[in-house]
């Protein structure tokens, strides 16, 4: 493989439109004041980047990421067949939906991860065509296999566990639409009900995004937690290099978006780990699964709903493990990274064949 590495500068990689929205007239005019350098600098990349592209002389041309589609007029002219892979609701985003519009005839076809995602963008698109394929794990490396809980509570700054304690978790980003409230409330909800149960809860991850105000501190979990009366049973891991070992120690696995999720990968990866997996119907990876028979899917932003599942699951060691196995299965078949390749792949053959090389 010939790699070469052309880095978007600084002030063009960190422009964002996400959220501008939801965030009034500050957040907008502190992007308009980000945005001020962006054509000069934009002009200069995008002069470097087709000196490149030329020089690699591609068959085709694969542009993964909102910020990479938009750089397309780089590679204008060539005669070969783009595909842009989509993996956010590009429709939701204002200046980008615009942007994706007037740059839609330089694409040849697009990839969207999810159902949802490829409706979402066929209304932008247009005429473009639009494949459906789900994102890849390895399931070799996301396998099931034994987990340490004790190493979890230590993570977590806990004390040892009582033996048979059940461990719940929440693997996610910071962001305030991950559903880190429901969980706790529902964490809440399922302690007063099953009060005589040893139960431990964790929020796995760390803040990501630097949009203000987008996500949560870890003082204000803290705060939460504290709010709800689970300092005793909630312990807050910070974000894991290796999350296989993270996925093994937890009994059940939560995913809890509250608003729609292009594909939520965590559920890949927990459901390749053999996790029974509680999930938000909101996420795009939930299309691709049977409700009660390899997971159990939810309404977004229901902690009632949510402790009734819980409650089934921790009463039920045998659903536990029934779920567990059809959730490693369906993952192999549905979620592999042999089967991502296979299907990108049979689109590439379906492309035209470029006209020549530059």
């Amino acid at each position: 493989m010939n790699a070469r590495l052309l880095p978007l500068p600084e002030k063009l990689s960190s422009l964002g439109d996400s959220g501008l929205r939801n965030q009034g007239p500050r957040a907008l005019w502190g992007f308009a004041r980000k945005l001020a350098p962006a054509p000069s600098l934009l002009a200069t990349y995008l002069r470097a980047l087709r000196l490149e592209v030329r020089a690699l002389r591609p068959h085709l041309i694969h542009s993964n990421g909102i910020k990479t589609h938009l750089l397309s007029p780089a590679t204008a002219g060539l005669p070969v067949p783009r595909v842009w892979h989509i993996h956010d609701f590009v429709g939701e985003r204002p200046l980008v939906r615009r942007a994706l519009r007037g740059l839609r005839p330089l694409a040849t076809a697009a990839i969207a991860n999810s159902r949802a995602v490829g409706e979402d963008a066929r209304a932008v698109l247009g005429p473009v065509p639009i494949h459906v394929i789900y994102n890849g794990v390895d399931v070799e490396r996301f396998s099931p296999g034994p987990g340490d809980g004790a190493r979890l509570d230590r993570l977590a700054g806990l004390p040892p566990a009582p033996v048979g304690t059940l461990r719940v978790g929440l693997v996610a980003t910071y962001a305030r639409w991950k559903g880190h409230e429901v969980f706790l409330q529902a964490a809440a909800g399922l302690v007063r009900e099953c009060p005589t149960v040893p139960l431990r809860f964790y929020l796995v991850g760390a803040p990501l995004y630097r949009t203000q105000d987008s996500q949560y501190s870890e003082a204000e979990l803290r705060g939460l937690v504290k709010a709800l009366g689970l300092e005793a049973q909630v312990g807050l891991v910070p974000f894991q290099q290796e999350p296989v070992d993270v996925y093994r120690a937890l009994d059940i696995f939560v995913h809890a978006s509250t608003r729609r999720e292009p594909f939520g990968l965590t559920i890949a990866e927990a459901m390749a780990c053999g996790r029974p997996a509680l999930l938000s119907r909101a996420s795009g990876a939930a299309e691709q699964l049977t409700d009660g028979v390899e997971a159990l899917t939810l309404p977004p932003g229901e902690p009632p709903a949510l402790t009734a599942a819980l409650r089934g699951l921790v009463g039920d060691a045998d659903l536990r493990e029934r779920l567990g196995r059809a959730a490693r299965t369906a993952a192999v078949a549905r979620f592999s990274r042999e089967r991502y390749a296979e299907q990108v792949l049979a689109l590439y053959r379906t492309l035209p064949t470029a006209g020549g090389n530059p």
